[in-house]
């Protein structure tokens, strides 16, 4: 760094230290780069050289706009509970139809809008479908308001304008400025609990809201019954069961006040009900301590005393009030704001610091922390402190010897996410394929999650990726679970003849289209799920099993048209769809992909790929004409999930069944370009600001690509004990394990044009090979790779 922008970087540190003196963490990387308009300067964007505190680099804006789709708000790592600010009321369907707008809101926020309608406690990360938005709260004063009110119109309801300026997000914190009634909110949260401070410019007609009709995703039938109870002047009580994505899903709360409630009351769901039974007789609408209907708003009119400051605990359980009480009893006995800010963002230091990065440049640590971050985010901690949960099949179980966990958007995370934590996170690994074998245990299908949420299969996307979860951590050494058990689980999953043309697919070698849509991208992630299960039962000695999974992962010949040289749906007649498009992402056949990305997936034999493609040669020119070819908006106008955000020439790293293709130039006869895929998409894609991600990060998926890319390796093939090398972008890194080794990687010639790998060295050692192994990173040791700026001569 120059002697000048050293001089500025002293400046700018001064004005966040006195600006952010109270919560010297909480002002957001991008916040404080911002400061004194000097967002572009490379000294203002992240911590000083020496600053050990890694909650710096991390900017939970990132991703909050356009496509990103990941919320803002508190939340412990992996935590249950997410509070966060909602900024707006769509609907899922306006007149019975779906309406695209709604996309927008997955995570319940969306940079762009100007309003704060309040703050719910679950939402999901990244996510392109969506549910939850549970209790939320929000504060207000003066008239009380019941209504919502609209974006246009503010002023109508109860909901508030507020500007980025006045709003801070780090790791456990979240603050904001409501503009209308001048009343300041912060949230923070341990694992199972929000607590919420909120600041009133006057002590006299404060409210607080819960409304119990507000969702994610919502629609006016998604409630199926809300409850509430009035325990006494500071404790409330309840639950609201919701059909959406997950159709029988179940949430109790318990909210305390650390002020006295002196009045409250409820607006009742205005639509005609058929039986009221003998209600009749009391004034339900103020003052009555029991409300129930299936759209309930309640509020509650609270006496500040002498102090203009209100705290609020809000506890969730899936089994029961008194679960969520005691909950909060556990996590949060006291009313300290400030001690459980500090102790969920130490839980995100601890994580964070998993891995430690060096660069000169400073969006690296920022892209890599936010990275890290989200990939901390999910799945989430799905249980009580006393370990009970509800189960899939809706009964109460005990969680024994393991934290059980949901929101498994397993179609996304099996690809780089579950690699990650196999590394860094081993024993929370061996939790999430417990969690996965309870689902199976109770699942009436007999089935392990495809995608699964609150004890609810949603049932979202295709394949049965969990075995690859599964068969990932098994041969990375993973344990605490009944391996015997989870091969059964994945055996049986992979036989249920009823689920997406799997049928089909046994007997006939494929999906056919005319019979299961989607045929090709089934049929491709099929193949490759069963080459885990036959790794798995390899690995157990199960040679009949191997035998007959490793016959079907060979399916992708069966797709292969090999007069247009790529994958096509076939009908059950063996013939090829005639009408084809390779270049449109809404054709038959794909799903969320076109056939130009789609035929690279066959990660389990990327050697037969290439040759069925001609050779290494013809390959790469195959690979390189898909970073280079132009693909008009046209081709994914009718796909939500996939934007000109995340589109490079015709490669689409905005949705994941590309995020493998930059790998697949180790098997060409130029692997350095590996390398340079990789920097260009890291480059290209990943960036400081709200609108720093170019797809939804899906549950952490997203993120996980750039830290291991970022790294300089990448597990093309989970379910193998191999990770496929590419180009660092950090200038070294500490992987911290958990055997309490550390696995280095350091750079030579690191630089933002140095692209090209020159030379990798292991332990001092040239490598002959594109490829590390697991245990080379498990056993510690130093990968050096030396770049340059253009491709090597050997």
């Amino acid at each position: 760094m120059s002697a000048k922008w050293a001089v500025l970087a002293r400046l700018c540190a001064l004005a966040v230290d006195l600006t952010s003196a109270r919560y010297p963490c909480t002002m957001s990387a991008f916040v404080r780069a911002s400061l004194l308009g000097l967002v572009l300067l490379p000294c203002a964007v992240h911590a000083q050289p020496g600053d050990p505190d890694l909650l710096r680099d991390v900017d939970p804006m990132i991703g909050t706009q356009r496509m990103g789709h990941v919320y803002p708000g508190a939340t412990a790592p992996f935590g249950m509970v997410q509070v966060s600010p909602d900024t707006d009321t769509l609907p899922y369907a306006v007149n019975g139809r779906y309406d695209p707008a709604v996309y927008r809101t997955c995570s319940g926020y969306q940079y762009d809008d100007s309003t704060i309608v309040g703050f719910s406690h679950t939402h999901f990360s990244g996510t392109g479908h969506s549910d939850l938005g549970d209790v939320l709260l929000m504060p207000t004063c003066g008239t009380l308001q019941l209504d919502p009110g609209t974006a246009d119109a503010p002023e109508k309801g109860f909901r508030s304008v507020y500007h980025h300026r006045h709003e801070h997000a780090a790791p456990g914190y979240y603050s904001v400025l409501l503009e209308d009634d001048g009343i300041r909110a912060e949230l923070t949260a341990t694992t199972r609990v929000g607590l919420h401070r909120y600041t009133f410019p006057r002590r006299d007609g404060v409210h607080v809201i819960l409304d119990l009709v507000h969702g994610i995703y919502n629609y006016p039938d998604k409630n199926v019954w809300t409850f509430v109870r009035v325990e006494n002047d500071t404790l409330v009580t309840g639950y609201r069961q919701t059909n959406g994505w997950a159709r029988t899903r179940t949430v109790y709360f318990a909210i305390a006040f650390n002020k006295p409630i002196t009045h409250y009351g409820q607006q009742p769901d205005p639509r005609p009900v058929v039986y009221h039974g003998f209600w009749g007789k009391f004034d339900q609408t103020r003052d009555f301590p029991e409300m129930a209907g299936r759209q309930l708003r309640a509020w509650f009119d609270l006496d500040l005393g002498t102090d203009s400051t209100l705290l609020v605990k809000v506890a969730l359980s899936s089994v029961s009030t008194a679960g969520a009480l005691n909950n909060m009893q556990a996590e949060v006995p006291q009313w300290d704001f400030d001690g459980v800010v500090q102790a969920t963002q130490d839980a995100w230091r601890q994580e964070l610091g998993r891995i430690t990065i060096t660069s000169d440049r400073p969006e690296v640590p920022i892209n890599f922390y936010t990275a890290m971050y989200h990939a901390c985010l999910s799945p989430t901690v799905y249980m009580d402190v006393d370990g009970r949960y509800r189960g899939l099949d809706q009964n109460v179980h005990l969680a024994t010897g393991f934290t059980n966990y949901t929101t498994f958007s397993l179609w996304d995370t099996y690809r780089a996410l579950h690699p990650l934590f196999n590394i860094i996170q081993r024993k929370r690994s061996s939790d999430l394929v417990n969690s996965m074998l309870a689902h199976y245990d109770q699942s009436a299908e007999h089935m392990l999650p495809v995608w699964s949420h609150y004890a609810n299969e949603n049932w979202c996307m295709i394949g049965y990726h969990s075995v690859s979860v599964i068969a990932d951590a098994c041969v990375k050494g993973i344990t605490g679970f009944d391996v015997e058990h989870a091969l059964d689980a994945c055996v049986e999953t992979a036989r249920t003849v009823y689920y997406g043309g799997l049928g089909d697919y046994m007997e006939q070698g494929y999906v056919p289209e005319d019979r299961s849509g989607s045929s090709v991208s089934k049929t491709l992630e099929y193949a490759y799920d069963d080459r885990c299960i036959a790794h798995l039962a390899e690995r157990l000695g199960r040679t009949d099993l191997a035998k007959e999974f490793m016959a079907r992962s060979f399916a992708f010949r069966q797709v292969w048209d090999s007069t247009s040289h790529f994958m096509r749906p076939r009908h059950a007649d063996g013939s090829f769809l005639r009408a084809f498009d390779p270049l449109a992402t809404d054709q038959p056949g794909f799903v969320e992909g076109n056939a130009w990305n789609y035929s690279l997936y066959v990660p389990q034999e990327p050697a037969e790929l290439a040759a069925l493609y001609s050779g290494p040669r013809r390959f790469r020119e195959h690979l390189d004409s898909l970073f280079t070819m132009p693909l008009d908006d046209k081709y994914f106008a009718n796909t939500e999930d996939i934007t000109r955000d995340g589109v490079i020439g015709n490669y689409v790293h905005g949705n994941e069944p590309s995020h493998h293709v930059c790998y697949l130039y180790n098997y060409t006869d130029r692997p350095w370009m590996t390398g340079h895929r990789a920097r260009q998409v890291m480059a290209a894609m990943y960036r400081p600001g709200p609108d720093g991600l170019s797809g939804n990060d899906d549950c952490g998926q997203m993120s996980a690509w750039y830290i291991f890319s970022a790294l300089g390796f990448y597990p093309m093939e989970p379910g193998t004990d191999r990770y496929e090398l590419g180009a660092p972008v950090v200038g070294s890194a500490g992987i911290h394990l958990e055997n309490g080794r550390t696995f280095t990687v350091r750079t030579k010639g690191q630089g933002e044009r140095n692209t090209y790998v020159q030379r990798v060295l292991l332990n001092g050692k040239p490598l002959d090979r594109t490829f590390i192994l697991h245990h080379e990173i498990m056993d510690g040791g130093e990968l050096l790779f030396e770049l340059g700026p253009k491709p090597p001569k050997h």
